[in-house]
Parts: C-alpha cells; structure tokens; sequence
C-alpha cells in the first residue's frame, strides 16, 4: 500500500517534492494539498493530475483521516506550529529546513517529540543523502586518513538577490555545512568565529560577501568555510578533510570532459537543484520507506536543533567579531 502523504506549502520546493513523490518515488500517494495561496495549490494539483483534496489550512490538513504522514514545504516561520501539530496528532512528518527560525522553537519541537515517545520528524538536510558526501564519511569511519584534523570546505553560489542579508550566508546558506559536517565527524562544535576578507565588487551595499566561518569541535578539529554567494562562475560545493594520515577531498559532480577549441574543460553547475537532485529523491524515499516500517530515521530534531544553536552563535560572532562558544545541551537519550 502506498503511504498517503498531505503536502503543506505547493511553491517551487514543495511542488518539486509533489512531482518527485506522485511521479518518481516508490510506495508514496499525494493525496492532499494546501498552501497560503489556494489557488496555487489547485493548480498545482491540476497540472500534475493528482486525485488530491486542496485543504483550507494546514492544520485540516493535518487532521484529514486519509493523510498518514506530512510534508511541510511552506515558509519557514510556520514550520513549528505544523510540526508540532503533526506530533500533536501523531503523523509522521518530514520539515524542509529550518526546523523552525529559532534555536528556541527548535527546543519545544525536540521536547514535544520526547514527550511523544517515538520519532516523527525528519527535518530536510539532503547533503547526508548525497553520494560524494557518504562516500567521504565512509573514508573517515574507516580510519583509512586517522584521526580528522581539519576541515577546508566552500560553499558558492553564483550570486544572490536583493533580499538576500549578511546573516543569511549563515541561516540560508553554512546551514547545510553546520549539519553535515556535524553527521562526517560525530562531533559538536563548541565555538565559532567569523571573519570578513576584502568585499567582493559583485555584492550589493547591504551585503558583506564573501566570509569566512571558523569552527572548532569537541574533539579538536578546525574548521575553515568559505561562503561565498556572489563567486559568479558557478555552483560550487568542496570539502578537504586533512587526517592523520591522509587527506580524503568530497568528489566533484560527475561531468563530461571536453577537448575543444584547444581547452581540456569540465562543466560546472549553476544551479543547487542540480548539484544535489539525486539527494533529494534519496531523501523521501527514506522518509517514505522509514513510515512505512514504522521508524522515522535521517536528520532528526535534534539535529535541526543543534544546527539552529550553531548558527545562532555564528550570527553573533557575524555581529560581534569574536569567538563565540557553542553552548548545546546534553542530547537526550531519546535521540541515541
């Protein structure tokens, strides 16, 4: 039997994840819809051709009998009160990052879980999923490098939009680097600093670009990332883990290369959707599969919730100029 899922928020990741759930995964069935714009979601629906009920509101959604398990892809700031409503009601649900804006609000979502007794979140970091970055953690887990020392990674996009702020590069963007090197080392970050190289003349006034954030874990390890968002030239993801013994480097997305007009040249991508495509589909299949044996697995609260702590104190070092410790409480037993 297929699991029948209710779609919270239908813009353009939510629409992608509808797509991938009625068209490409396995054993998935959308049968409910809702977004702030309903007419949105009755288009969305019309054009995929779903036999799906558009819901006023999240939360009838939420408390439909025939919806199983919930995708929430609407805009950030409501992401709390949907998760904890599907915890409420006892439905599984897989949340898009952020788990929610605060560090705070991530706390309540990991308590109300707790208090539940069994997980139902996955939160929506797909780097995990990623072939290159499980291929790296398979090195690392190995032993085959020793011991992690430092960590050189990057993350460039080719440029951003007016909206885009300073505190963003951390919120929006390092976000995804603060769980998933988190997920490579099994290790937690206890302080954070952030510097600012010369500006780049490609940034707008308000933005200080690119940055350079500096973490350090429990265990020792440095961490240096470049967050980069107006790089111009692509779409560029790289993380170098110098051990012991070795150094293991994240693999470069398989492209062609070409001899021509007298350049030996690889393609570089300029879209994160394409960088990461196949992580996702990896992603909600997991989520799907896990439903429907009964364990949620993936990113959990807890990581959502030791992300938003990290980022909170790289926003303050953004602001401030110093190192700024990480103070995360002891993880429950709850989340192993």
């Amino acid at each position: 039997m297929s699991l029948k899922l209710g779609v919270i928020g239908t813009g353009a990741i939510g629409q992608d994840h509808i797509r991938r759930c009625s068209q490409t995964l396995l054993n998935s069935q959308v049968v409910a819809v809702t977004d702030i714009n309903l007419t949105q979601a009755a288009k969305v629906v019309a054009d995929l051709k779903l036999t799906a009920e558009v819901y006023p509101d999240g939360h009838a959604l939420i408390s439909a009998p025939d919806v199983e398990a919930i995708l929430v892809t609407s805009w950030g700031p409501s992401h709390e009160e949907f998760v904890l409503a599907a915890i409420t009601a006892g439905k599984p649900v897989f949340c898009e990052k952020p788990l929610a804006v605060t560090a705070e609000g991530c706390r309540k979502i990991v308590e109300a879980e707790v208090a539940h007794g069994k997980r139902l979140v996955q939160v929506g970091f797909m780097r995990p999923y990623d072939e290159g970055y499980r291929a790296l953690k398979a090195v690392i887990d190995s032993g085959q490098i020793g011991e992690p020392l430092m960590l050189h990674c990057a993350h460039r996009n080719p440029s951003v939009g007016e909206n885009y702020k300073t505190d963003m590069a951390i919120t929006d963007t390092l976000i995804h680097e603060l769980d998933v090197l988190r997920w490579l080392l099994a290790d937690d970050y206890v302080s954070v600093q952030v510097v600012f190289p010369r500006k780049t003349s490609k940034a707008l006034a308000h933005l200080r670009d690119p940055q350079i954030v500096l973490l350090e874990t429990a265990r020792g390890t440095r961490i240096d990332v470049e967050v980069f968002v107006n790089c111009q030239y692509g779409y560029d993801i790289q993380c170098e883990v110098v051990g012991e013994t070795g150094i293991a480097k994240l693999p470069e997305p398989s492209q062609v290369q070409l001899r021509s007009g007298a350049k030996l040249s690889n393609a570089i991508l300029m879209d994160w959707k394409d960088r990461f495509i196949a992580a996702y589909d990896v992603e909600l299949q997991a989520f799907i599969d896990g439903v429907r044996a009964g364990q949620v697995g993936g990113p959990s609260a807890w990581d959502g919730f030791a992300a938003a702590v990290a980022a909170d104190a790289c926003v303050e070092a953004q602001q401030s100029g110093q190192i700024v410790k990480v103070e995360l409480p002891e993880r429950p037993r709850f989340y192993g």
